[in-house]
């Protein structure tokens, strides 16, 4: 998958849906409800015991929407990423900057988000190859932290995640102070709701959220 093609896509929407389940049916469900939504770029994240399982299932299921870009987010070592990447994975991310899985993806030409929360470390990630940062943990930095990056590394894309939510205040913040994109995970997906079969929660929350970003960014 061309980098600069994620990108793009990635631009057209400001938001990156952050999801992992144990229950390969409720995945499928979440994946239908945020693509029906508007979602072109899709995170699945390597947190369960499952996780792997789930994410080669849900890749073949995935094939049903040929312009949906899918990757898999908290990947630590280059034994996983190597995996991943052989079920499919479209793209990478890690929660830190971690070079052995920067090199191994560069090498394949595969994109690499690592995450950075000092301005060194997303120095450490551009200067390596990654067009695109993640800072986390948001919630700790804050808006703040992405303005005084930007000021010393003004053409730098950021995507930030943790402390994200789907409402007008909270993403106006984050954009005001010139994120590239969003990750959003835990606001997102209520766990209840799905468990119980309903998505339309989802759905509007995924709607709603991409409204907002795109009045802010106009």
């Amino acid at each position: 998958m061309n980098e600069q093609k994620i990108l793009d896509e990635i631009s057209k929407s400001g938001l990156v849906p952050l999801f992992t389940h144990r229950d390969l049916e409720i995945a499928k469900k979440t994946v239908d409800a945020c693509y029906e939504a508007g979602i072109r770029v899709f995170e699945y994240t390597n947190r369960l015991p499952n996780s792997f399982d789930v994410f080669k299932s849900l890749k073949l299921y995935t094939e049903k929407y040929p312009d949906l870009i899918f990757g898999i987010g908290t990947i630590f070592t280059v034994k996983d990423a190597e995996r991943y990447l052989y079920a499919g994975a479209d793209f990478i991310i890690s929660p830190a900057m971690i070079s052995e899985v920067a090199h191994y993806c560069f090498q394949r030409g595969v994109m690499y988000i690592p995450g950075c929360a000092t301005v060194t470390e997303v120095y450490q990630a551009i200067t390596s190859g990654s067009i695109l940062v993640k800072v986390f943990p948001g919630n700790v930095l804050g808006p703040a932290f992405i303005k005084s990056v930007l000021s010393v590394l003004p053409e730098v894309k950021l995507m930030a995640t943790g402390g994200v939510s789907p409402d007008e205040e909270n993403l106006k913040s984050w954009f005001d102070s010139g994120v590239f994109c969003v990750g959003m995970g835990s606001q997102l997906f209520n766990a209840a709701e799905m468990e119980s079969g309903n998505f339309d929660g989802l759905k509007n929350r995924v709607k709603g959220s991409l409204n907002i970003i795109q009045k802010i960014k106009r």
